[in-house]
């Protein structure tokens, strides 16, 4: 097993690079996720704005060249802190967003997938990360059942108008993929996934095999952190941290993943990016591969 040097420093190139299809755009498969730099629950300001932006300094130090944000983390707070540290941003820096979705004056997630809120959506990122074009935007869909064909095609003439580079979707259905892939190039997918909830195998086994990113968002369980016994175990074999462990293995599940994990204390940062150097040996998969449903 490989086991991190606890002097060493984290680098978010150990784990290779990734190249979305049809793109220019190749970025390490360790990246970033800005949600937790909002308040609690994804609302509101961070208690330390200051510590907020040296995690953001700190991703780039580290080797993170894929950040990911909303207009709807905060709402506009973590933009805004991504503005405030990072501009004028490296030339290797990929932001992608997320439209689809506003929060109402108590916090909550209100889906919207109108062709004028999301143009304004998209009109919003731009102006609030200083930007002229967004690389990626990721359409954010309820869930399977939920019309994806109509919020597609306005995506496309967003592209087509220059607004938008390339096209993401998320929190969707195989035969959603489908669907939008019929209607436009789709680069990545971002879906709930993690060592434990694991419904998309196949999808992962599927846009792999045609080149296209997976994202998972709550790789360490979101709002309800991993807990695991298992998993605990195998972080002790190697003295990391069951995050840590628990990243790593995404990292190993399939090329095509890649890995966006947030926090807003530095100390958290270093131990997500060491995942990247993190090689899991055969039985130590075989042990985590049978933790699936298990938390």
């Amino acid at each position: 097993m490989t086991q991190a040097k606890p002097d060493a420093r984290p680098d978010a190139a150990a784990a290779g690079r990734f190249t979305f299809p049809g793109t220019s755009i190749s970025v390490n498969r360790m990246g970033y996720g800005a949600m937790q730099l909002a308040g609690p629950h994804v609302f509101g300001a961070p208690a330390d704005p200051a510590e907020a932006r040296a995690v953001l300094r700190e991703a780039i130090a580290l080797g993170v060249d894929h950040i990911d944000t909303s207009d709807f983390y905060g709402p506009h707070v973590t933009n805004a802190l991504i503005r405030e540290a990072l501009f004028p941003y490296p030339d290797n820096l990929t932001l992608v967003t997320k439209i689809g979705a506003w929060r109402d004056a108590k916090g909550g997630w209100i889906l919207e997938h109108g062709a004028d809120f999301l143009r304004q959506s998209v009109e919003d990122n731009l102006q609030r990360l200083g930007l002229d074009r967004m690389a990626i935007v990721n359409l954010r869909i309820g869930g399977p059942g939920d019309d994806i064909a109509a919020p597609m095609q306005v995506m496309r003439q967003m592209q087509e108008e220059g607004l938008i580079a390339h096209i993401g979707i998320s929190t969707v259905d195989a035969a959603q993929v489908r669907i939008a892939r019929d209607i436009a190039p789709v680069v990545c997918v971002q879906n709930h996934y993690n060592l434990v909830h694991r419904d998309d195998d196949a999808m992962i086994d599927a846009l792999a095999a045609d080149g296209i990113a997976y994202v998972p968002y709550f790789p360490l369980g979101g709002f309800t952190p991993l807990q695991n016994d298992g998993l605990k175990q195998v972080a002790d074999d190697f003295g990391q941290s069951v995050q840590t462990v628990a990243l790593a293995w995404l990292l190993q599940r399939s090329p095509n993943i890649l890995l966006i994990p947030g926090t807003s204390r530095r100390a958290h940062l270093h131990g997500n990016i060491s995942a990247a150097g993190l090689v899991l040996d055969g039985d130590h998969l075989a042990r985590l591969d049978g933790l699936a449903g298990l938390n």
